[in-house]
């Protein structure tokens, strides 16, 4: 009997140091974890940011807070190599946009995402052709036609800073419709659909979550979304219409595609249990009420990618901002 209790025992504290053993083998933050904004404030990389960190934070997903830091200088550049130059440094996770690409294409700075150590792809946002309410374009055509009768270069088109990719699909359409717009650039989206309710600007092709807002005041029209269908969103958000109601521009005679990402990384060196750990939070998100209220108020494609298949993706679209840039006239000298 008293061997037998013996054998009870050792075998509890082996349990015990096995789940011990286990325990300590997962990595997770012991202090707070930055996490970097590569762009302006207002913003649809910024709203994301502070939306996780809001979400972290009410469902107490991390032990260890989460900080939100803007570095937007040099289009992104400041925050992409601060990043880069974070190795071995679990604490600090970024959240890109397409600068991620077009940045060192456009300005030569000695930085590529494979600096960095690819943790998710959380969405794709999407790009929509956008005019005053006022104006009299119920539909693309009829913008297309006010456009070409035109003098070239009358035609104002608002962006998000420049050779970024509110200009990359500015070109594109000059190239379709064969005609000049003169591009203004802003600072961020919230700024860009303010100068478009202001007239300041004739159109604007702003992310969804960026317009919404005046849209639902009724303030700024959608024309059409540059994806390959329409979005899949069938709630009404002004004049009874909802995010599917807006046609994709290619159905309306403008073959142009453009999806921006909204993706995380880690700097260089993090090791595959720091990588899962950011991972497993950003499925936790991912699962949260308000992150499917985030999703649909800005009509987001809920893509998410980890692993091989994340960073397949990210070769593949390294490759077309070569070669969009390329045709854009925006590559940095020796680039």
């Amino acid at each position: 009997m008293k061997l037998s209790i013996l054998h009870v025992a050792l075998a509890a504290v082996a349990a015990l140091c096995a789940s011990g053993t286990e325990t300590s083998a997962a990595w997770e933050p012991v202090r707070p974890v930055e996490f970097i904004v590569p762009a302006g404030t207002g913003g649809g990389a910024d709203q994301m940011a502070r939306t996780i960190q809001g979400i972290v934070t009410k469902h107490n997903l991390m032990k260890q807070p989460m900080v939100v830091i803007n570095k937007a200088g040099g289009a992104g550049g400041e925050g992409f190599l601060d990043v880069k130059g974070s190795s071995n440094n679990p604490h600090k996770i970024i959240i890109t946009l397409s600068n991620l690409f077009t940045t060192p294409l456009a300005t030569g700075i000695p930085f590529s995402w494979k600096d960095m150590t690819p943790v998710a792809m959380l969405a794709l946002d999407e790009f929509v052709l956008w005019v005053n309410a006022e104006k009299s374009y119920n539909k693309v055509s009829d913008y297309v036609d006010a456009v070409k009768k035109a003098p070239a270069g009358t035609f104002k088109m608002g962006g998000t800073g420049s050779k970024q990719e509110d200009q990359i699909i500015t070109v594109a359409l000059e190239k379709a419709i064969d005609t000049k717009f003169t591009y203004i650039p802003y600072k961020g989206g919230g700024e860009v659909a303010v100068q478009l309710v202001g007239n300041h600007v004739d159109s604007t092709v702003n992310n969804p979550i960026e317009a919404v807002a005046q849209w639902r005041g009724g303030k700024l029209r959608p024309l059409c979304v540059f994806d390959a269908q329409p979005m899949g969103y069938d709630e009404p958000i002004a004049d009874g219409k909802s995010w599917k109601d807006i046609p994709s521009c290619k159905s309306q005679g403008l073959d142009i595609e453009y999806l921006m990402l909204r993706g995380i990384f880690m700097p260089p060196k993090a090791t595959k249990d720091q990588v899962e750990y950011y991972v497993e939070l950003f499925k936790k998100v991912r699962a949260t009420p308000e992150w499917q209220d985030f999703m649909k108020s800005g009509a987001f494609n809920t893509t998410f990618l980890t692993g091989a298949d994340y960073s397949k993706w990210l070769e593949t679209e390294q490759k077309r901002h070569e070669v969009l840039m390329k045709e854009a006239g925006f590559l940095a000298p020796g680039n």
